[in-house]
C-alpha cells in the first residue's frame, strides 16, 4: 500500500494527505459538538445557556478567517494546519479535567481554541486544493472541491453520531481524551509529510489585503453568511434538545439522527457535480446558486409551515429537514466551489479566509438565535427565521457574477 501511495504524483499525494487530516479533525469536531450539547443539557443547561457555550467557539471563527487567510498566505498553508491540529488537542485536554472544573466560562475558552482550530484545519484545506488543480481545469476543480466538502461533512455527521455513543458508552472526559490521542497522531503525520511551501504567496502579503477587494468574492460571501445562519438557527441548539423534550429520543438517538442527516448531506455534497450538470459539461455559475438558494428558501418554508400547524410532527421534521438538508448540500457545494474559482491564484487563502469569515459569522448569528429563540418561541419560529435568512441570500446571489475562469469540465 505504501508502495502504491508513493507512485503517485506529488499533486495526489498531498491532496490525499490535506483530505485525511481534514477527515480526523472533522470526526472530533462533530462529535465534540453533539457531547457538549448533549452533556451539559444532561446538566440542567438551559438551550440559551447552552448556545453560550459556542459563542467564543463561532466569534472566534470569524476573527480566525479574516486574519487565518493572511497567515496562510504569508507563512504557508501547512502550517496553519499543524497549528489547528495542534489547539484542537489542547481544547480537547482542557475539557478532560474533573467535572466541578467545567464551568461555563472554561468550556468557552476550551470552545474559543476549538473554534480557532477548525477554521484555520478548513480553510488551509480548502484553499490547499486551488494549489494543486491548473486553473484551465474548472471541472476538475469543481470535483476535488465537491469531494473534499462531502466526505467532510459525511464524517462531521459520523462525529454526531461517535459523540453520543462515546457519552454513553465511556462519558464525556473518557470521549474527549480518546480523540485528543487520536488527533496528536495525525499531527504527527502532518508534520512530516505535508509540503513545506503550500499555498504561501509569491508577492509580498500586506495585512490591509485581508480584507477582499474583489466584487464577486464580497458578494458571495454576504450569500454565505445568510445560507449558513438559515441552517444553524435551528440546528446546532433547537433541533437537538427538540428531539429529546419532544419526541423523547435518548441521546444516542439523537446523535444518531444528526448523523445520518449530515452524512447523506455530505453524500449529497459530493455528488453535487453531477446534480448541477457537470456530466453535460456544465460548471456552475452565480445564476445556478441563486436558482437553488430559492429553492431552498421555499422548501424551509413549507417545514416551518408544517411544523407551526402541528401537522405529523414526526414526518414533517425528519422527512422535510432530509429534504432540507439534501438541498442545503447543493447550495453548499456550489458556494464552496466558486469561492475557490473566484479566489485570486496568488494568496488563495485570503480570499477563501475573507469568504471563511463570513460562514463563520452566519454560524455565529446563528448559534445565538437558535439557542434564545427555541427557548422563547420553539422550533417553528426557529425555522420561519431560517425561512427569512434563505430569501436574503437568494435576493444576494442576484448579483453573483457568471463565471470568471475558463471552464474546462474535466
Amino acid at each position: 500500500m505504501f508502495a502504491a501511495f508513493s507512485n503517485l504524483s506529488k499533486d495526489v499525494r498531498q491532496y490525499m494527505l490535506v483530505t485525511f487530516n481534514y477527515w480526523n479533525f472533522t470526526v472530533t469536531d462533530g462529535a465534540l459538538r453533539m457531547l457538549v450539547v448533549l452533556h451539559f443539557h444532561q446538566l440542567g443547561y438551559t438551550p440559551l445557556e447552552i448556545a453560550s457555550l459556542f459563542l467564543f467557539y463561532e466569534f472566534f471563527g470569524v476573527v480566525t478567517n479574516l486574519i487565518g487567510g493572511w497567515l496562510g498566505a504569508k507563512l504557508g498553508l501547512n502550517r496553519t494546519m499543524n497549528v489547528g491540529l495542534g489547539m484542537q488537542v489542547l481544547a480537547l485536554a482542557m475539557l478532560a479535567v474533573p467535572s466541578t472544573y467545567l464551568t461555563v466560562p472554561w468550556v468557552m475558552l476550551a470552545q474559543a481554541l476549538s473554534g480557532i482550530a477548525k477554521d484555520l484545519n478548513k480553510m488551509s484545506a480548502k484553499s490547499a486544493i486551488k494549489t494543486l488543480v491548473p486553473d484551465e481545469r474548472q471541472g476538475a476543480l469543481y470535483q476535488w472541491i465537491a469531494i473534499l466538502t462531502g466526505s467532510k461533512n459525511a464524517l462531521k455527521g459520523a462525529g454526531f453520531f461517535l459523540g453520543g455513543l462515546l457519552l454513553t458508552t465511556i462519558g464525556f472526559k473518557g470521549a474527549v481524551l480518546a480523540m485528543a490521542g487520536v488527533l496528536l497522531g495525525v499531527l504527527c503525520l502532518s508534520l512530516f509529510a505535508l509540503d513545506k511551501d503550500m499555498g504561501k504567496a509569491k508577492q509580498k502579503v500586506k495585512f490591509s489585503h485581508i480584507f477582499s477587494k474583489s466584487s464577486s468574492v464580497n458578494i458571495l460571501s454576504a450569500a454565505r453568511m445568510f445560507l449558513f445562519g438559515a441552517r444553524d438557527v435551528w440546528f446546532v441548539v433547537a433541533l437537538p434538545i427538540y428531539l429529546g423534550q419532544v419526541f423523547g429520543w435518548e441521546h444516542s438517538a439523537v446523535g444518531g439522527f444528526l448523523a445520518l442527516w449530515v452524512i447523506g448531506y455530505g453524500f449529497v455534497q459530493g455528488i453535487a457535480p453531477r446534480i448541477t450538470g457537470k456530466t453535460k459539461g456544465v460548471v456552475p455559475d452565480g445564476k445556478a446558486a441563486m436558482g437553488w438558494a430559492g429553492v431552498l428558501a421555499l422548501i424551509t418554508a413549507g417545514v416551518a409551515f408544517g411544523v407551526q400547524s402541528g401537522w405529523q410532527p414526526g414526518l414533517t421534521i425528519v422527512g422535510g429537514l432530509l429534504v432540507f438538508g439534501a438541498v442545503f448540500a447543493v447550495n453548499s457545494s456550489l458556494h464552496s466551489y466558486l469561492i475557490v474559482s473566484y479566489a485570486k491564484d496568488d494568496g488563495v487563502s485570503l480570499d477563501v479566509g475573507f469568504y471563511y469569515m463570513a460562514n463563520a459569522m452566519g454560524r455565529l448569528i446563528g448559534t445565538v438565535l437558535s439557542g434564545w429563540l427555541y427557548q422563547v418561541a420553539g422550533l417553528a419560529t426557529c425555522l420561519w427565521v431560517s425561512f427569512a435568512f434563505l430569501a436574503v441570500t437568494t435576493v444576494i446571489s442576484l448579483w453573483l457574477p457568471a463565471h470568471p475562469k475558463p471552464q474546462v469540465a474535466n
